[in-house]
């Protein structure tokens, strides 16, 4: 089935830990054999063939790059000014727009190029392997974004959806770890992507931040890649009531397969996956109780976070590469998800909310 995950730091990988994502993620990890530079070397789980392989044809695919000196090991951080951290996600858009010029990707950043899109990727006398995958530009934390005109700029070239807050400080809201609203950049970049019409991303917000920069923006609202509060108690997952509050928005909740985030008790770069007996099928116990909170299955979507700085050790231990989500269409009806439910999960939730988001007149 047709899927869109609504998150994957491709390009941070590309660029970052230098791996050419046109080789399947098997052929990279025997690439990587030996290397000791990052824990997850010789383990990640994503690459252009293997979304193909998996009929992932839509990513929410970010840039990432952090003004935070005092933790140079958060992903994307280290920079030591917001103009070096903007340079950075521009060599991260350059690979993404090298890739659309070799064929292998295709940014999306309307409803008339979703449309023709996803009218693609249902096209099933077409193989998989000829289909370009499409991408919508994210940005995950905004310290990059130099003053709020650069905001425009980064529409201008096709930037669609943005999180203000990434892990611990930042420029424009803390994040993960973290307490306290948005600064007053902030407020001021949230009230801006709103006359721009960028989706609001609140992954990592404070719950602090998250209530302020509801109040602020008008606009649609989804958190890409979050679990459930009430199953792993960390300030890093959703509330219930601010699951309550994006489902009164209309927005849809990603579930992410970082494992920290699927059970209680892991430790990150840590814990085994299979201590805790942690499988793909453990997210459905999260979309399960967003179900019984919302009424439904229309605020349940993917936003996998799959080798966003972890690999197979922090993945779901049935998970061997990105192409192995197509699991979940067996493992939800198994438990009783209806094939109306499945396909809200793997591509109608999210394609219902890009539509609803841009048909939004600016």
């Amino acid at each position: 089935m047709f899927l869109i995950d609504a998150h994957l730091d491709i390009s941070l990988n590309a660029i970052e830990w230098n791996r050419d994502y046109r080789l399947p993620a098997h052929e990279i990890r025997e690439l990587e054999a030996g290397m000791t530079d990052k824990i997850d070397r010789a383990k990640g789980t994503v690459s252009l063939p293997d979304l193909r392989r998996g009929a992932i044809g839509l990513v929410v695919a970010t840039q990432i790059a952090r003004f935070n000196q005092s933790n140079g090991n958060l992903p994307g951080a280290g920079w030591n000014s917001p103009h070096q951290a903007w340079a950075m996600t521009q060599a991260q858009r350059a690979w993404y727009e090298a890739m659309q010029d070799a064929g292998e990707m295709i940014q999306i950043r309307d409803l008339a190029g979703l449309d023709q899109h996803v009218a693609l990727w249902l096209d099933d006398s077409i193989p998989n392997e000829q289909k370009p995958v499409g991408y919508i530009l994210s940005l995950e934390g905004a310290d990059s974004l130099v003053n709020l005109t650069y905001l425009e700029k980064a529409y201008a070239y096709g930037l669609r959806a943005l999180g203000p807050a990434h892990y611990s400080t930042g420029r424009y809201a803390p994040g993960t770890g973290l307490s306290g609203p948005l600064t007053p950049l902030g407020r001021e970049l949230v009230l801006e992507m709103d006359r721009l019409g960028i989706i609001l991303d609140a992954t990592h917000l404070t719950d602090e931040g998250f209530s302020e920069a509801l109040a602020l923006y008008k606009g649609p609202v989804w958190a890409s890649h979050h679990n459930c509060r009430t199953l792993v108690p960390h300030q890093r997952q959703l509330s219930d009531d601010q699951i309550r509050q994006l489902a009164e928005r209309g927005g849809v909740i990603g579930g992410c397969f970082d494992a920290w985030m699927m059970k209680p008790g892991f430790t990150q770069r840590t814990s085994n996956p299979a201590d805790f007996d942690i499988t793909i099928e453990t997210i459905i116990d999260h979309y399960d109780h967003i179900c019984q909170l919302t009424g439904s299955s229309e605020h349940i979507a993917i936003g996998s976070d799959l080798d966003g700085t972890y690999g197979t050790e922090q993945s779901p231990t049935d998970l061997d590469t990105i192409a192995d989500l197509q699991k979940l269409t067996g493992l939800l009806a198994a438990r009783g998800y209806s094939p109306g439910d499945i396909e809200n999960i793997f591509y109608k939730n999210w394609l219902r909310f890009l539509r609803k988001a841009w048909s939004r007149p600016r």
